[in-house]
């Protein structure tokens, strides 16, 4: 059975698409360091050794778009290529889970 096909991402710059790539990654990590996700202290650790990497690569995708004048972000856009990156689901376990109570 193929997979559906999935709705083009919108155009991006590219340090645009550096910055949702790494905001993605960061997120990831997150996800992955969570204390109410996660099961065993050396998946997170080894997650927030690798943080400081994907953060420095999110910085320097906001500052490549700030030098060369992209001074506003298009939240819209973004929220799109964030939407077909799987952005919600990856974002999701950031948050807390439900309360096993309710």
């Amino acid at each position: 059975m193929p997979l559906p096909e999935l709705p083009p991402l919108p155009a991006l710059t590219r340090a645009e698409a550096d910055f949702v790539d790494s905001y993605l990654a960061v997120v990831d990590l997150l996800g992955r360091i969570n204390p109410a996700r996660s099961a065993h202290t050396y998946g997170a650790l080894r997650a927030a050794q690798a943080l400081v990497g994907r953060a420095a690569a999110l910085k320097e995708a906001l500052t490549l778009m700030h030098t060369r004048g992209e001074s506003e972000v298009h939240a819209a856009t973004l929220a799109e290529a964030l939407r077909v990156l799987d952005g919600e689901r990856r974002a999701n376990r950031v948050t807390m889970p439900p309360s096993a109570t309710s």
